[in-house]
């Protein structure tokens, strides 16, 4: 069954002056359609400016259609009577941890979500139990949020989302703001939580690495879904990519320039050790 369903989506950002007057229209997605399903781990690329970022904010209806419509578990967005229920089944998290941890204890920032849904308190302390377990943080519970890394932050953002119990995980650049450690981090724990609780997970990002186990991938430019395909057939397109203003893994990179220098290389390798056996097979 479809988690997410996105039809004919067209979002237009309209500035207005100070008497109401329209002054400008910006259509920031244009025709977009998206379909997802149960226990997907999808991923959308693009530049900044591209429209990946109005497009999530659909998905939990922070926004609204201007055209076409978007469906979270078949329940459509711009119907006011959904809110409440959409925002439960596909939680967001946003690029700074920051802007969604709230107390000073981070067992406490946990449980904030599930409280404010009317949860028994023994079962919210059973769920931050469980999701501090899942994203590795357990042994923080006692913590203070501002005395943790990017990356630990930004799992705990994860682990308030996760003990609301949602469906569906949106991500919005969530590693944008961290290191190289804290991004790997986060995309261990995103993909923990798709694979053993059957979270489907929508991860927004620029970061081509991180979308390499995705089941698929959508691409983005100017509004519109430009490409799409599994990992491996979108970076076997690395000219296209480029087109798009983005670049591939630096594995697939690399792997694509020595081909071009007439090394026997097969077309779309996304890791070091596809490389490093590809390599092998050569000598042989």
């Amino acid at each position: 069954m479809e988690m997410i369903k996105v039809k004919n989506l067209t979002f237009e950002y309209i500035r207005r002056d100070e008497e109401g007057n329209v002054e400008s229209i910006n259509k920031a997605i244009d025709n977009v359609n998206l379909d997802v399903k149960k226990g997907d781990f999808i991923a959308i690329l693009g530049a900044n400016g591209s429209g990946k970022s109005t497009l999530a904010k659909h998905i939990n209806a922070i926004l609204y259609p201007t055209d076409g419509g978007v469906w979270v578990n078949g329940m459509n967005t711009a119907e006011e009577k959904n809110l409440w229920e959409i925002r439960q089944t596909a939680g967001m998290v946003f690029q700074n941890p920051d802007n969604q941890i709230i107390a000073t204890v981070v067992e406490e920032d946990v449980g904030f979500g599930p409280e404010n849904l009317g949860v028994p308190t023994q079962e919210i302390w059973e769920r931050v139990e469980k999701s501090l377990e899942a994203v590795g943080m357990l042994e923080f519970r006692n913590s203070s949020p501002n005395k943790l890394s990017g990356g630990q932050k930004q799992r705990v953002a994860i682990a308030g989302i996760m003990a609301m119990k949602p469906q569906c995980i949106v991500l919005d650049e969530p590693t944008a703001m961290l290191d190289p450690n804290g991004r790997k981090e986060v995309i261990a724990t995103v993909r923990e939580l798709n694979k053993k609780e059957n979270v489907t997970v929508i991860l927004i990002t620029h970061h081509m690495d991180e979308v390499i186990y995705a089941d698929k991938v959508f691409v983005m430019e100017r509004g519109q879904v430009k490409m799409e395909g599994t990992p491996r057939e979108i970076f076997t397109r690395v000219d296209e990519i480029k087109k798009y203003r983005l670049d591939a893994p630096q594995v697939t990179e690399l792997a694509y320039e020595l081909k071009k220098a007439g090394v026997n290389l097969p077309d779309g390798i996304l890791t070091v050790e596809e490389l490093i056996e590809a390599i092998k097979l050569i000598k042989k």
